[in-house]
């Protein structure tokens, strides 16, 4: 009993800062602030934080994987919430459906960015040491300090990795894109649980805890996207994709779920499911 109390009061809580219009407004721009200054934090963080390794484990289990783990959770609150209002299949898929075209949207960014990159790059083999010296180059560079100097021509991305050797083309970062995408969406798709409250929905343990584990997600997704930020700055990729993930994010709640609910739109978050709509 104790437990569950202390759900609602948290729950509650959470509910009403995510609800709040002014929160709301000017989320995008915390954001967008974050992503611009945040590699400045890179001159005061230590490189010996256990956040400075690309193999901890946050970054293994959880942002390799990040849009997984927010369909998982994000999506079965928005199932929930959506079929416990309205008891319809169709609503509720229909209300599921924007989580589908945002997964379309990060594909879609993934190959895109894929094909820029392979189509800017070329691919470079390190001169190694025995080079330096004249001694030719049949050995296998592995030292990432020696200079790139000596230029691969018809060769693509993949087949220059298989090759061990380094590709270098115009990158946007798909980590930034992603986490801001991600805080974006759950910010918004989370934000009508206030309301479903206060208009008296059922707030049972399992909602409650959906709700909540999104909650957590919102705030793991802004974490790890500051420590990317001030342990692994690389300007400007990163900045770009943030701001492409802030672009998606308008262009889909800010600009197309605004036109009302139908087949050639989802609608925006909670359309269709009070009975204050």
């Amino acid at each position: 009993m104790f437990l569950y109390t202390l759900l609602v009061l948290v729950t509650n809580c959470a509910a009403r800062i995510l609800s709040n219009a002014s929160f709301r407004r000017h989320f995008h721009l915390l954001l967008s602030g974050l992503v611009l200054f945040g590699p400045a934090l890179s001159l005061w963080v230590s490189q010996y934080s256990i956040f400075a390794n690309r193999g901890q484990y946050l970054y293994r289990a959880f942002l390799r994987s990040g849009w997984g783990w927010t369909c998982v959770f994000c999506g079965s609150f928005v199932f929930l919430l959506s079929y416990c209002s309205r008891g319809s299949l169709s609503v509720t898929l229909r209300h599921l459906s924007r989580l589908a075209v945002a997964a379309a949207m990060w594909a879609g960014f993934r190959r895109g960015m894929a094909a820029l990159e392979n189509a800017t790059g070329s691919c470079y083999e390190p001169l190694s040491a025995g080079a330096t010296l004249g001694l030719g180059s049949g050995g296998a560079p592995s030292d990432p300090e020696l200079p790139l100097l000596l230029l691969r021509e018809g060769e693509n991305k993949a087949s220059c990795q298989v090759a061990g050797l380094v590709w270098r083309g115009y990158e946007v970062s798909e980590d930034a894109f992603l986490l801001c995408l991600c805080t974006l969406l759950i910010a918004e798709e989370t934000a009508v649980f206030g309301p479903y409250l206060a208009l008296g929905g059922s707030g049972g343990a399992p909602l409650r805890l959906l709700f909540l584990f999104c909650v957590a997600l919102l705030g793991l997704w802004l974490f790890l996207l500051l420590c990317l930020l001030a342990h692994f700055p690389r300007f400007p990729t990163q900045l770009l994709g943030g701001a492409l993930g802030c672009l998606g994010w308008r262009v889909l709640y800010q600009g197309w779920y605004r036109w009302p609910p139908g087949w050639l739109c989802p609608g925006r978050p909670g359309v269709g499911l009070f009975t204050a709509d």
